[in-house]
């Protein structure tokens, strides 16, 4: 639903919409469930989980939710992010595939991605020991926990109910370059070695046994290829998805960059030995991503770069346009670095310092049809959409949280931490939802007061000029004409409460109601007008 312009005085849910605002329905997962909701909060789907994320969620084409999950013990590897389980819900919350991947040598954590074949990526941390690590050309002064995380990404075919097939690999331990020990196989100028990781560069850690931390797997299916966000290297990486598993090992050898080479990087020159702390401008980023083709921007990456560890401390919302021969070729300069030099800013907030825009980890940004953005400060739990302009248009408070089941009231302060990792909006023409009944429900705050909301529901919209209402006011009958094949009209009082409702009519009694001004809503799956009546 669309509205004009409310500076409600909510303090969850939505607290604020205006004209402009993308008409979707935004996902998001936290504790145990996903809720799938409207601009003004109402539910229109949500899923049970046994589990809390672990991290992603993705509403598939046909309907179906695919959820990662954590697992909360059976593996030694832990982190922030963690999770263990990969799970398929139907739109009705019927499980129907689960995958653990979670035991002292192997753990999923965040990300994890549906491909268009069916099949899915996995993002996961494998333990390398103390021999491995030095093996790799790893500093020995830099090996504190005596062990290393590999990342590494599977693509795997679901069978059956908890089973899948191993279809493609890719680990970045296959991938490394080193100038410490000359001893080593993989000894070189790191310089020179752009297509490769260096295992000794920290970005100015310890050397944990999780110096990578990636948080983010991502594929674009024109190029084939996987973009990834690591953390704590505070960079992006692009690799090829079309090799085989054997190729993606390296172990073909092949032109620069394939055989699961990195093919581009960005954000920390200085991880590469071509540039230094000036010149870096990722700091801990989350969800990188190509913009698909239609969007603005289309065929750039659009990031949110938390800001975490530079001063003073503020989030941005990028997008980068990476220099290429051709589509997926990128351009790499002798001795330098891969450009862009600098990346444009979609929004950031430096009104004041601190700033009021920051978000230390988790977080997400999504270019919108009609060419907003919507960002997900993960950390304070906010949802929030600003147009081409960078003006405000809606805000989300997430009444969810993490560790507490007992959602609060409308106007109550929340008690626990309500982080999202990652939210994602949805065209109301997106697959999932045709045929299906996409009435809203509550939502999920407690005690609703949706009347801002309710109040300044377009009438603009280009639909609401063929829907007539007559008369209004009125005493008895409303009747309505010109808006074709809608299955119910729904009739709310100013403060969201519904009192009427009829199916497969074109006029309603209003008889019951006592006098004043009432919303009346009307729509189908796809679509819903709504409109101010007045009873007298």
């Amino acid at each position: 639903m669309l509205c004009i312009a409310s500076q409600a005085q909510n303090t969850l849910g939505t607290t604020f919409v205006k004209a402009g605002v993308y008409e979707g329905l935004t996902l998001m997962s936290v504790n145990t469930k996903a809720f799938l909701f409207n601009n003004c909060g109402e539910v229109i789907n949500e899923w049970t989980s046994d589990y809390k994320p672990g991290n992603a969620v993705y509403l598939l084409t046909n309907g179906n939710l695919l959820r990662a999950g954590q697992v909360e013990s059976g593996s030694s590897i832990t982190m922030g992010g963690a999770g263990g389980i990969v799970e398929l819900f139907d739109w009705d919350g019927n499980l129907l595939w689960s995958y653990v991947v979670n035991d002292d040598q192997k753990r999923q954590h965040h990300d994890i991605y549906p491909m268009p074949n069916g099949n899915v990526l996995i993002l996961a941390a494998t333990a390398m020991t103390e021999q491995e690590a030095l093996e790799a050309g790893r500093n020995s002064s830099r090996l504190p926990d005596k062990r290393l995380y590999n990342e590494q990404i599977m693509e795997l075919e679901p069978v059956g109910s908890n089973q899948a097939n191993l279809v493609w690999e890719w680990n970045i331990n296959q991938h490394l370059v080193q100038d410490f020990d000359a001893t080593k196989s993989n000894y070189g100028v790191v310089s020179a070695r752009p297509e490769k990781l260096d295992i000794n560069f920290l970005n100015g850690g310890t050397g944990e046994e999780n110096w990578l931390h990636f948080n983010s797997i991502q594929y674009d299916e024109t190029l084939d290829q996987i973009v990834i966000s690591c953390r704590n290297l505070s960079e992006i990486y692009i690799i090829d998805h079309s090799t085989t598993t054997l190729e993606a090992a390296g172990s073909t050898g092949g032109t620069y960059g394939k055989g699961g080479d990195i093919l581009y990087r960005w954000g920390n020159p200085q991880a590469y030995q071509q540039g230094s702390e000036a010149n870096r401008i990722l700091y801990g980023q989350h969800y990188p991503h190509y913009i698909k083709e239609g969007l603005t921007d289309a065929g750039k990456i659009i990031v949110f770069n938390n800001g975490f560890g530079r001063t003073p401390d503020f989030s941005e919302v990028m997008i980068i346009n990476p220099p290429v021969n051709s589509p997926g070729v990128y351009i790499k300069q002798t001795d330098a670095a891969f450009g862009p030099e600098q990346a444009d800013e979609v929004y950031a907030d430096l009104s004041e310092i601190p700033s009021p825009f920051f978000s230390r980890i988790v977080s997400s940004a999504q270019r919108l049809p009609n060419g907003n953005t919507l960002i997900c400060e993960g950390i304070n739990g906010e949802i929030f959409e600003i147009d081409a302009n960078g003006d405000l248009v809606w805000t989300y408070i997430n009444p969810v949280g993490n560790n507490d089941l007992n959602i609060p009231n409308q106007g109550e302060e929340l008690t626990d931490s309500n982080l999202i990792f990652r939210a994602k909006k949805y065209p109301l023409d997106f697959p999932a939802f045709a045929g299906r009944d996409l009435s809203p429900g509550n939502p999920i705050e407690g005690n609703p007061d949706l009347s801002k909301c309710y109040e300044v529901l377009s009438t603009k919209d280009a639909l609401t000029s063929t829907l007539t209402i007559y008369p209004n006011p009125a005493s008895n009958l409303i009747h309505l004409e010109g808006f074709e094949n809608h299955d119910k009209i729904e009739i709310f009082n100013l403060q969201g409460k519904l009192l009427l409702s009829s199916s497969g009519v074109t006029s309603v009694d209003i008889s019951s109601l006592a006098k004043g001004i009432y919303i009346l809503r009307a729509g189908h799956a796809k679509r819903r007008i709504t409109k101010k009546i007045i009873k007298k």
